[in-house]
């Protein structure tokens, strides 16, 4: 419905006679049925306490952060019939936290074909009208052939701080929703539809607020269906209207046909009706898939019922997959997009989104995928006539090679992986500067030797870095070694390190060398007890032949201990059935 465009005014009737039936049926939410309940623990009293104290040194001084850290911490969560309720305090450094548990009641009992929801949950619909969770009570029924269900609830609080407070937060009205879905069919043969009635509560929010932000109203319908031609062709679709109020507050529109849904919703001069849809062609042969899309948003299309949405574009494209001589795997696909389909933008802005992969496996240690991904954006007119010294014409191109080599020994094993990547970013505007053009090239080499009678790991890479742009160059590489092992009877005692080695240049400007070491141990004791420590030093320094490189140098040296307690203080636990 654009109330703007009386054309749509026709579909509000159809809207408001597939509603009517439903108008005080809501019911809604929740996760966790009645037998889990059943077999959970009556009570269960669990928590841990626990310090960080964290000393650090840098040779710049200690002007940004301070040499010591300090934090106490503890936790308790009290578990009743699988309800947990956590409770948790923290101290560090003069500051003080209290967290109390944020109660979100949440259960799902089922029976046999039946599902109710009570408290704070999620009911699947269509993706043009909904996929926010709610707070509030539903019901569902499935069985292979026929489902329905109904929800009623909140789907977003109220944020109402004080409005003379410089530091309140963003207000909100609180939103409302009900909603119905009810299907009939399954695999590749079905129909289904979908309804959501929602609006935000006037009075929710301080009534200084509500002169800054708009209360919303909005119902919306959708149809997703299916039809399987045959064993290897089928179609798909969803189909979508929305009828979108910005502020429910502005003059109400007046007509024969509107007046009569008029207890369901009200059209206002704010109200605007729009469409979103996409349809697709699948095809499933042995060792062979593919796939036709074409989707298409109107602009300002809009539900209450989703967190975000992409409008004012449509997309065609075709995506397959396929298997060569039970080795190879092969993909690729192609998207083509554009904005403005009403043509009322100043300009069309297009993409193309294209790509192909390929894999395969020699024998049992070698492995080999490569890909391309490529990207080309352009504009053109739309009401007014594009500019051609600042028309978009870009193109991006992407190459990748990853091949690995595994070797299998009986006290050894190797893992040797390469990667290559080379992209390209370029403006393909004939009065482009090359100002924003970038061409990056990334080789990376690691290995992991393992050494199965310590049963330990070692792992060693080494990655260079390459981009160029318009009159400069930058470099990196980077070179690191790690290790770590368990030792002691029960592995209880674990002890890592690592050693980084970082180089950079930027041509003309910069060449900077940094050096890391981190090492790391912890120890727990009973199970119970659990004792970290860990020691990091950085060193950076300009490597320019202009500097001296003592005096460039930047020392960090960070330590810090840890210690934390588990304990179980009351189990009160279900008695085993017979």
């Amino acid at each position: 419905m654009s109330i703007s465009r009386p054309s749509y005014a026709y579909i509000i009737p159809i809207i408001m006679w597939l509603l009517s039936p439903l108008g005080a049926r809501g019911q809604s939410l929740s996760q966790n049925t009645i037998s889990t309940i059943a077999k959970s623990d009556p009570l269960i009293i669990t928590g841990s306490i626990g310090t960080q104290n964290t000393y650090y040194h840098s040779s710049l001084g200690s002007g940004f952060r301070s040499p010591w850290a300090n934090s106490i911490y503890a936790n308790l969560n009290v578990s009743v019939y699988g309800i947990s309720m956590p409770f948790s305090f923290y101290y560090s450094n003069n500051n003080t936290s209290w967290n109390f548990p944020h109660f979100s009641f949440h259960i799902d009992p089922t029976y046999k074909n039946w599902r109710g929801h009570i408290g704070r949950s999620t009911m699947a619909f269509s993706p043009y009208v909904m996929n926010m969770s709610f707070n509030g009570v539903g019901l569902e029924y499935t069985s292979s052939k026929l489902r329905f269900g109904a929800f009623y609830g909140q789907l977003r609080n109220a944020i109402n701080d004080n409005p003379d407070n410089p530091g309140a937060r963003a207000p909100q009205y609180s939103r409302m929703g009900w909603g119905f879905k009810a299907g009939v069919g399954s695999g590749t043969t079905y129909i289904d539809l979908y309804l959501l009635r929602a609006y935000d509560k006037l009075n929710s929010v301080d009534v200084r607020w509500q002169d800054r932000i708009n209360p919303q109203d909005n119902i919306a319908i959708a149809l997703r269906g299916g039809l399987g031609i045959t064993k290897w062709l089928s179609l798909r679709g969803n189909l979508a209207y929305s009828a979108f109020t910005s502020d429910k507050r502005a003059e109400r529109i007046h007509s024969s046909q509107l007046d009569k849904w008029a207890g369901v919703f009200e059209a206002k001069n704010t109200s605007l009706m729009r469409l979103a849809a996409d349809v697709s062609a699948n095809l499933n042969l042995k060792g062979f898939t593919s796939q036709v899309y074409y989707k298409m948003v109107q602009p300002d299309y809009t539900t209450l019922g989703l967190y975000y949405t992409s409008n004012n574009y449509q997309a065609l494209g075709i995506n397959a997959s396929t298997v060569l001589f039970r080795k190879i795997t092969l993909s690729a696909n192609f998207n083509g997009q554009e904005d403005n389909i009403t043509r009322n933008q100043l300009y069309t802005t297009r993409g193309l989104v294209y790509s192909a992969t390929a894999s395969t496996n020699i024998g049992n240690n070698v492995n080999l995928s490569a890909g391309y991904n490529g990207y080309r954006q352009f504009q053109s007119d739309g009401k007014a006539r594009v500019n051609d010294t600042t028309r978009v014409n870009r193109v991006m191109h992407s190459l990748y090679v990853t091949p690995s080599l595994t070797l299998e020994g009986e006290h050894y094993g190797n893992i040797v992986s390469l990667t290559a990547n080379f992209t390209q970013n370029k403006d393909l505007n004939r009065f482009a500067t090359g100002q924003s053009d970038v061409t990056t090239l990334a080789l990376g080499l690691s290995h992991t030797l393992s050494v199965k009678d310590w049963e330990m790991d070692v792992t060693s890479s080494f990655s260079h870095q390459q981009s160029k742009g318009y009159q400069t160059r930058y470099s990196s590489e980077v070179l690191t070694v790690g290790s770590s092992r368990s030792f002691l009877k029960e592995k209880n005692l674990q002890v890592g390190a690592d050693f980084s080695l970082c180089y950079n240049d930027v041509r003309d400007q910069q060449r900077m060398l940094s050096v890391g070491a981190d090492l790391n141990a912890g120890y727990t004791l009973a199970k119970v007890h659990h004792f970290t420590l860990s020691a990091a030093f950085n060193k950076y320094s300009d490597t320019n032949i202009s500097n001296d490189f003592s005096s460039m140098g930047t020392t960090e040296l960070t330590i810090s201990m840890g210690y934390n307690y588990t304990f179980s203080l009351l189990e009160i636990k279900r008695k085993a059935e017979k």
